[in-house]
């Protein structure tokens, strides 16, 4: 594992499937959720998205911004490897905040996901089986907001 620094916070690496499209995000994540909503399970092609919640400003494209496809809205949307399809991002809280995919972070990050969220519309074919706190629709976190 390597750790980069930037204005003294760790940062941390992440990439689309080709490394076309490269990233650094400070790993100060103020939630980690798995998400099993319709949407997330088609924009993945999984059971459901981990992700980690972020302000927009502590994310930096390092490599291939050009090659980033935008689905959605200026204020809302998800950011696609233009070549590889990967889900990067969603922008999320009338854009202040990101979404990071978790499964794009190169470097592990500290944080870890603590609930599952709109389980209500889970795939039928998946199991959860940890023991992480499960809610029909979204959780609200009380120290950072809304999640999403």
């Amino acid at each position: 594992m390597t750790d980069h620094a930037e204005a003294g916070g760790r940062m941390l690496r992440g990439s689309c499937f080709c490394r076309a499209v490269g990233y650094v995000v400070a790993d100060e994540f103020g939630y980690a959720l798995n998400c099993h909503c319709a949407s997330c399970r088609r924009t993945t092609g999984s059971a459901f998205k981990p992700f980690a919640g972020i302000e927009r400003d502590k994310l930096r494209i390092v490599d291939g911004a050009d090659k980033i496809m935008i689905f959605g809205e200026e204020s809302g949307h998800n950011a696609h490897c233009r070549l590889c399809g990967s889900l990067l991002y969603s922008l999320v809280r009338e854009g202040a905040f990101v979404h990071i995919a978790m499964g794009t972070l190169v470097d592990p990050p500290s944080i870890r996901p603590t609930a599952h969220i709109f389980v209500g519309s889970k795939a039928p074919w998946f199991t959860i089986t940890d023991d992480l706190p499960q809610y029909a629709e979204h959780v609200v976190a009380a120290s950072s907001g809304d999640a999403g």
